[in-house]
């Protein structure tokens, strides 16, 4: 059985929380490059400005119990115009993170689906993201592609 667990769109009073879940998410992977408390401040100012009401980005935060344990970012990125019926913008999913005591809970799932239909909703024309190995399945089950079309330059 799942907690019961809540996901939401994120506010600009969400930030402190998410900040702290970003620098839980990149350290998981590596070795921070500046101190906690100063990633923290820089990150909170950040995104207390993206989650404004004009901003291209949109967060989802998941919540049990009133703590936060997941999020995902969504940028829209906009399109130049184009007269053959393209839609205007593309979404970039980013920073899905969920914390390792709930993962394979279905929180991840949940803030996929809320962000699918957010972009289904403003008629995105194609979302994408970089998964790990290990989240690969949980985008496969919501219908994310590999696709053959993309060059990448690092």
């Amino acid at each position: 059985m799942n907690p019961p667990f809540q996901v939401r769109r994120a506010s600009r009073e969400d930030a402190p929380a998410l900040a702290r879940l970003r620098y839980n998410f990149r350290t998981e992977l590596d070795s921070p490059a500046e101190p906690e408390a100063v990633f923290l401040e820089r990150c909170k100012a950040w995104m207390a400005v993206r989650l404004g009401p004009d901003s291209a980005w949109r967060c989802w935060l998941a919540e049990l119990g009133g703590t936060p344990v997941g999020t995902l970012w969504l940028q829209l990125i906009e399109k130049l115009p184009n007269p053959v019926g393209h839609r205007d913008y593309h979404g970039y999913v980013s920073s899905v993170y969920v914390v390792p005591p709930l993962r394979g809970a279905g929180i991840g799932s949940a803030l996929v689906e809320a962000c699918v239909a957010e972009a289904e909703a403003l008629e995105l024309d194609a979302v994408f993201l970089w998964p790990t190995e290990r989240s690969r399945p949980l985008y496969d089950r919501h219908g994310f592609t590999v696709r053959d079309d993309l060059l990448e330059r690092r």
